[in-house]
Protein backbone atom coordinates (compact mmCIF):
# COMPACT_ATOMS: atom_id res chain seq x y z
CA UNK A 1 0.00 0.00 0.00
CA UNK A 2 1.01 3.29 -1.11
CA UNK A 3 1.37 5.75 2.13
CA UNK A 4 -0.62 8.74 2.43
CA UNK A 5 2.18 10.89 4.69
CA UNK A 6 5.95 11.02 3.98
CA UNK A 7 7.57 7.09 4.05
CA UNK A 8 10.76 8.41 5.46
CA UNK A 9 12.25 11.75 6.69
CA UNK A 10 14.43 14.29 4.34
CA UNK A 11 16.29 15.43 7.55
CA UNK A 12 19.47 17.01 5.46
CA UNK A 13 16.83 18.86 1.97
CA UNK A 14 18.82 19.51 -0.47
CA UNK A 15 15.98 22.19 -1.76
CA UNK A 16 13.00 23.24 -0.30
CA UNK A 17 9.24 24.95 -1.79
CA UNK A 18 5.55 24.50 -1.86
CA UNK A 19 3.60 22.95 -4.44
CA UNK A 20 0.62 24.99 -5.11
CA UNK A 21 -3.02 25.47 -6.46
CA UNK A 22 -2.41 21.53 -8.29
CA UNK A 23 -4.65 19.87 -10.14
CA UNK A 24 -4.19 16.12 -10.95
CA UNK A 25 -5.35 14.75 -14.53
CA UNK A 26 -4.96 10.98 -14.69
CA UNK A 27 -5.96 8.85 -17.75
CA UNK A 28 -5.36 4.74 -17.93
CA UNK A 29 -2.98 3.23 -20.22
CA UNK A 30 -2.13 -0.42 -20.85
CA UNK A 31 0.89 -1.33 -19.16
CA UNK A 32 2.84 -2.37 -21.70
CA UNK A 33 2.47 0.98 -23.62
CA UNK A 34 4.03 2.79 -20.31
CA UNK A 35 6.87 0.07 -19.92
CA UNK A 36 8.27 0.63 -23.11
CA UNK A 37 9.25 4.57 -22.18
CA UNK A 38 10.79 3.00 -19.17
CA UNK A 39 14.46 2.70 -18.43
CA UNK A 40 15.20 -1.05 -17.74
CA UNK A 41 15.89 -0.70 -14.44
CA UNK A 42 12.51 0.43 -13.35
CA UNK A 43 8.78 -1.34 -14.21
CA UNK A 44 5.61 0.41 -14.71
CA UNK A 45 3.36 0.19 -11.28
CA UNK A 46 -0.40 -0.66 -12.00
CA UNK A 47 -3.74 -0.02 -10.29
CA UNK A 48 -6.42 -2.93 -10.76
CA UNK A 49 -4.39 -3.82 -13.81
CA UNK A 50 -3.56 -0.36 -15.35
CA UNK A 51 -0.62 1.84 -15.95
CA UNK A 52 -1.73 5.42 -14.73
CA UNK A 53 -0.34 8.86 -16.49
CA UNK A 54 -0.74 12.01 -14.33
CA UNK A 55 -0.78 15.50 -15.84
CA UNK A 56 0.01 17.46 -12.91
CA UNK A 57 -0.07 21.67 -13.57
CA UNK A 58 0.92 23.29 -10.48
CA UNK A 59 2.49 26.81 -9.13
CA UNK A 60 6.07 26.25 -7.58
CA UNK A 61 6.28 28.82 -4.51
CA UNK A 62 9.33 29.77 -2.22
CA UNK A 63 11.98 28.43 -3.94
CA UNK A 64 15.18 27.89 -2.01
CA UNK A 65 18.29 25.92 -1.11
CA UNK A 66 18.32 24.72 2.40
CA UNK A 67 20.84 26.71 3.42
CA UNK A 68 18.89 29.62 2.89
CA UNK A 69 16.67 30.28 6.05
CA UNK A 70 13.32 30.14 5.73
CA UNK A 71 13.00 34.60 6.87
CA UNK A 72 15.13 35.45 3.74
CA UNK A 73 12.86 35.32 0.36
CA UNK A 74 12.63 32.40 -2.17
CA UNK A 75 12.60 32.58 -6.07
CA UNK A 76 9.10 34.44 -7.59
CA UNK A 77 6.56 32.07 -7.81
CA UNK A 78 6.62 30.17 -11.32
CA UNK A 79 4.06 27.44 -12.85
CA UNK A 80 5.37 24.32 -13.84
CA UNK A 81 3.50 21.26 -15.19
CA UNK A 82 4.36 17.43 -15.30
CA UNK A 83 3.40 14.29 -16.87
CA UNK A 84 4.67 11.74 -14.74
CA UNK A 85 3.72 7.80 -14.45
CA UNK A 86 4.31 4.71 -11.33
CA UNK A 87 6.75 3.21 -11.46
CA UNK A 88 8.88 0.40 -8.60
CA UNK A 89 12.74 -0.95 -9.02
CA UNK A 90 13.08 -3.72 -10.52
CA UNK A 91 13.29 -6.49 -8.29
CA UNK A 92 10.59 -5.61 -5.78
CA UNK A 93 12.33 -2.44 -5.02
CA UNK A 94 10.50 0.61 -3.81
CA UNK A 95 7.70 2.65 -5.86
CA UNK A 96 7.27 6.19 -7.11
CA UNK A 97 7.55 8.47 -9.80
CA UNK A 98 8.93 8.96 -13.24
CA UNK A 99 8.84 11.49 -14.86
CA UNK A 100 7.99 11.68 -18.72
CA UNK A 101 8.05 15.53 -19.04
CA UNK A 102 8.70 18.31 -16.97
CA UNK A 103 7.67 22.22 -18.65
CA UNK A 104 8.66 25.28 -16.39
CA UNK A 105 8.49 28.88 -16.52
CA UNK A 106 11.83 29.06 -14.32
CA UNK A 107 15.06 28.69 -16.10
CA UNK A 108 16.72 28.19 -12.94
CA UNK A 109 15.34 24.97 -12.54
CA UNK A 110 16.96 23.53 -15.89
CA UNK A 111 19.62 23.29 -13.14
CA UNK A 112 17.87 19.63 -11.94
CA UNK A 113 19.16 17.87 -15.81
CA UNK A 114 22.40 17.75 -13.94
CA UNK A 115 20.80 14.50 -12.92
CA UNK A 116 18.50 13.56 -15.73
CA UNK A 117 15.41 15.37 -14.68
CA UNK A 118 13.60 16.12 -18.07
CA UNK A 119 12.89 20.07 -18.00
CA UNK A 120 11.66 22.06 -20.70
CA UNK A 121 11.62 25.44 -20.82
CA UNK A 122 8.13 27.11 -21.76
CA UNK A 123 4.99 30.18 -21.70
CA UNK A 124 3.62 28.93 -18.59
CA UNK A 125 0.48 30.53 -16.43
CA UNK A 126 -1.99 29.94 -13.85
CA UNK A 127 -4.55 32.06 -13.62
CA UNK A 128 -8.50 32.42 -12.76
CA UNK A 129 -12.13 31.96 -14.81
CA UNK A 130 -14.60 32.90 -12.09
CA UNK A 131 -14.32 30.21 -9.65
CA UNK A 132 -12.46 28.01 -12.42
CA UNK A 133 -8.85 27.68 -12.55
CA UNK A 134 -7.55 27.92 -16.29
CA UNK A 135 -3.52 26.61 -16.55
CA UNK A 136 -1.73 27.13 -19.59
CA UNK A 137 1.37 26.21 -21.59
CA UNK A 138 3.40 26.33 -24.46
CA UNK A 139 7.07 24.99 -24.82
CA UNK A 140 9.50 27.13 -26.24
CA UNK A 141 10.90 26.10 -29.70
CA UNK A 142 8.58 23.07 -30.13
CA UNK A 143 4.95 22.30 -30.47
CA UNK A 144 3.96 20.70 -27.15
CA UNK A 145 1.31 22.65 -25.56
CA UNK A 146 -1.62 22.82 -23.00
CA UNK A 147 -4.98 24.45 -22.15
CA UNK A 148 -6.56 23.37 -19.46
CA UNK A 149 -9.72 24.93 -17.32
CA UNK A 150 -11.10 22.72 -13.87
CA UNK A 151 -13.65 23.79 -11.70
CA UNK A 152 -12.40 22.64 -8.07
CA UNK A 153 -15.26 20.83 -5.39
CA UNK A 154 -15.71 20.10 -2.15
CA UNK A 155 -13.05 18.46 0.01
CA UNK A 156 -12.80 14.58 -0.24
CA UNK A 157 -11.80 11.88 2.27
CA UNK A 158 -9.15 10.15 -0.29
CA UNK A 159 -9.69 6.39 -0.85
CA UNK A 160 -6.90 4.06 -1.82
CA UNK A 161 -6.81 4.73 -4.97
CA UNK A 162 -6.74 8.30 -4.78
CA UNK A 163 -3.84 7.70 -2.39
CA UNK A 164 -2.07 5.66 -4.86
CA UNK A 165 -2.10 8.15 -7.73
CA UNK A 166 -0.90 11.27 -5.57
CA UNK A 167 1.11 10.16 -2.72
CA UNK A 168 4.63 9.47 -3.95
CA UNK A 169 7.48 9.35 -2.31
CA UNK A 170 10.59 9.28 -4.54
CA UNK A 171 11.32 10.32 -7.99
CA UNK A 172 13.62 8.23 -10.07
CA UNK A 173 15.85 10.15 -13.15
CA UNK A 174 18.39 8.76 -15.90
CA UNK A 175 21.67 10.40 -16.43
CA UNK A 176 25.16 9.30 -17.34
CA UNK A 177 23.93 5.64 -17.78
CA UNK A 178 22.82 5.46 -14.20
CA UNK A 179 19.26 5.65 -12.76
CA UNK A 180 19.21 8.67 -9.86
CA UNK A 181 16.55 8.76 -7.28
CA UNK A 182 15.47 11.79 -5.17
CA UNK A 183 13.64 11.61 -1.86
CA UNK A 184 10.67 13.78 -1.21
CA UNK A 185 8.60 14.59 2.44
CA UNK A 186 5.91 17.32 2.96
CA UNK A 187 2.42 17.09 4.85
CA UNK A 188 -0.62 14.89 3.10
CA UNK A 189 -2.19 16.26 0.13
CA UNK A 190 -5.76 18.00 0.79
CA UNK A 191 -7.59 16.82 -1.62
CA UNK A 192 -10.52 17.86 -3.36
CA UNK A 193 -13.60 17.03 -6.11
CA UNK A 194 -13.03 18.94 -9.40
CA UNK A 195 -14.50 18.23 -13.26
CA UNK A 196 -12.89 19.50 -16.38
CA UNK A 197 -14.10 22.12 -18.65
CA UNK A 198 -11.76 22.26 -21.44
CA UNK A 199 -8.42 20.11 -21.87
CA UNK A 200 -6.61 20.10 -25.23
CA UNK A 201 -3.13 19.04 -24.46
CA UNK A 202 -0.15 17.11 -26.62
CA UNK A 203 2.15 16.77 -24.38
CA UNK A 204 1.40 13.08 -24.15
CA UNK A 205 2.29 12.68 -27.91
CA UNK A 206 5.16 14.43 -27.71
CA UNK A 207 6.52 12.14 -24.65
CA UNK A 208 6.19 9.25 -26.73
CA UNK A 209 2.25 8.03 -25.38
CA UNK A 210 -0.69 7.22 -27.77
CA UNK A 211 -3.46 9.86 -26.94
CA UNK A 212 -4.91 9.24 -24.26
CA UNK A 213 -8.47 6.62 -24.90
CA UNK A 214 -10.30 6.88 -21.87
CA UNK A 215 -11.90 9.74 -19.90
CA UNK A 216 -9.71 11.60 -16.86
CA UNK A 217 -9.93 10.73 -13.51
CA UNK A 218 -9.25 14.42 -11.38
CA UNK A 219 -8.48 15.82 -8.31
CA UNK A 220 -7.22 19.06 -7.05
CA UNK A 221 -5.44 20.08 -4.19
CA UNK A 222 -4.98 24.16 -3.01
CA UNK A 223 -1.41 22.47 -2.31
CA UNK A 224 1.10 21.52 0.41
CA UNK A 225 3.43 24.11 1.69
CA UNK A 226 6.49 22.60 3.09
CA UNK A 227 8.06 20.15 0.37
CA UNK A 228 11.92 19.13 1.28
CA UNK A 229 13.39 16.94 -1.59
CA UNK A 230 16.81 15.37 -0.31
CA UNK A 231 20.25 15.09 -2.51
CA UNK A 232 20.05 13.09 -5.00
CA UNK A 233 21.92 10.08 -5.49
CA UNK A 234 23.11 6.71 -8.34
CA UNK A 235 21.30 3.88 -7.16
CA UNK A 236 22.53 1.77 -9.68
CA UNK A 237 22.98 1.55 -13.82
CA UNK A 238 19.96 2.25 -15.96
CA UNK A 239 19.90 0.88 -19.53
CA UNK A 240 17.63 2.59 -22.10
CA UNK A 241 14.04 1.93 -22.89
CA UNK A 242 12.34 -1.33 -22.77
Amino acid sequence: MVAYGAEQRVLVPALRAGWMRQTFVHWAYPPETVQALLPRGLVVDTYEGAAWVGFTPFVMTDVRPAVVPATAPGLPSFAETNLRTYVRRRGGGPDGLWFLTLEVACPLMLGARAVGAPYHLGSLSVGTAGDALAYEGTRWGGRASYRLVVRPGGPIRPTERDVWLTSRWRAWTRRLGLLWETPVEHEPWPLAEASVEVLEENLTRAAGLPAPASAPLVHYSEGVRHVRFGPSRPVGPAAGPR
